[in-house]
């Protein structure tokens, strides 16, 4: 096992700069997940720590070493890819063994090494049957099996479960994190789905257009994100944002969106009329108190609990409740948010106002 270390490392494409001046550290036996929309450079952020891609400036370290001009194969790493990548003339037994026999490893050690992980995996019945006759999970547990034979320093997922139904990543997913806690290996892993970010990591890197907008734990991220993106990407249904003035009702703050819509406010040194951008995540919204009107505009039941989407002085507001109400559209209800439970945010920089 090994830490990983990324200083201002950036990445272009001719005249197109896409990682600009990125820097991480991750612990030796920790699992950080990289997370982000499409396009953010997460995924070619990894492919630069596995050696894929070649870095513009700056230094990757594994370890003590800086593998910069080292090739993949030498960086004791192992990848989990997206699409398995397994190879579809051999049996499953021959797919985890391909690298050790590459390597000149003997026919005991590799007899050992597959079986324990196809043991760890639940493969163990599977070795003799070709990828085609596996599901999808199968596949990925082979694909799997195949990095942890090799015993590497550190593990990279490039968007493993992407390609798995909804019940499926679940599954696998519960799996990963504990493969993870058995075999504590230095693990980077790479998604655009904050639910999975948020469920897997140790910490969590927040990635948008190339840079890093926030590092922490999943519930730091949740509980105080630094800047507007932060705050609408992480947390399902996302936050929601309206726009206002700073004013002060009724000896308390609040941030009027509307004439006569005050929400209340985190108390600040902040002055009155200061344009602001005040967030309150759905779960945080009590329906059916008296603070503002909202239309509803459509409600999903979808069991545990109810989410209504509706409209507030022309921003569009989502609440989640545990009730089972039989709202419809058109009707008008109640939100309170809950005390203590709203963010302020500069509408300019998107920053969080504290």
């Amino acid at each position: 096992m090994a830490s990983v270390e990324l200083r201002q490392v950036r990445k272009s494409f001719g005249n197109t700069q896409v990682v600009h001046g990125v820097d991480v550290s991750v612990s030796d036996g920790e699992f950080v997940v990289l997370v982000g929309p499409s396009g953010c450079g997460k995924s070619t952020l990894l492919r630069m720590i596995a050696g894929l891609e070649e870095i513009s400036t700056g230094e990757i370290r594994i370890g003590d070493c800086v593998v910069n001009n080292i090739p993949p194969k030498q960086r004791d790493i192992a990848m989990v890819f997206q699409n398995y990548a397994l190879y579809p003339h051999m049996k499953v037994i021959d797919n985890m063994a391909f690298s050790m026999k590459l390597a000149g490893r003997s026919q005991e050690e590799i007899r050992e090494r597959v079986g324990r992980a196809a043991q760890i995996l639940g493969l163990t019945d599977y070795l003799d049957r070709y990828p085609r006759q596996l599901s999808g999970g199968q596949r990925q547990r082979v694909a799997m099996g195949r990095a942890i034979v090799r015993d590497p320093q550190v593990f990279l997922f490039d968007e493993p479960l992407s390609n798995l139904d909804a019940k499926l990543r679940v599954q696998m997913r519960t799996e990963i994190k504990e493969l993870h806690q058995r075999l504590k290996t230095t693990s980077i892993y790479v998604t655009h789905d904050q639910i999975e970010a948020m469920t897997m990591a140790d910490r969590i890197v927040v990635m948008n257009e190339g840079r890093v907008e926030q590092i922490g734990t999943p519930l730091e991220l949740y509980d105080h994100p630094a800047n507007l993106f932060v705050a609408g990407f992480i947390g399902s249904p996302a936050m929601n944002f309206l726009a206002g003035k700073l004013v002060t009702e009724w000896g308390g703050r609040g941030v009027q969106i509307a004439q006569g819509c005050v929400l209340p406010a985190p108390a600040n040194g902040e002055a009155d009329g200061r344009d602001v951008v005040i967030g309150v995540r759905p779960e945080h919204f009590t329906v059916g108190e008296a603070c503002v009107k909202a239309q509803v505009i459509v409600v999903e039941p979808t069991g545990a609990d109810t989410q209504v989407y509706c409209r507030v002085a022309g921003q569009d507001v989502t609440a989640v409740s545990r009730a089972r109400h039989t709202f419809r559209p058109g009707d008008t209800i109640d939100l309170k948010p809950a005390d203590g439970k709203s963010y302020l945010f500069d509408p300019a920089s998107g920053a969080r106002i504290a």
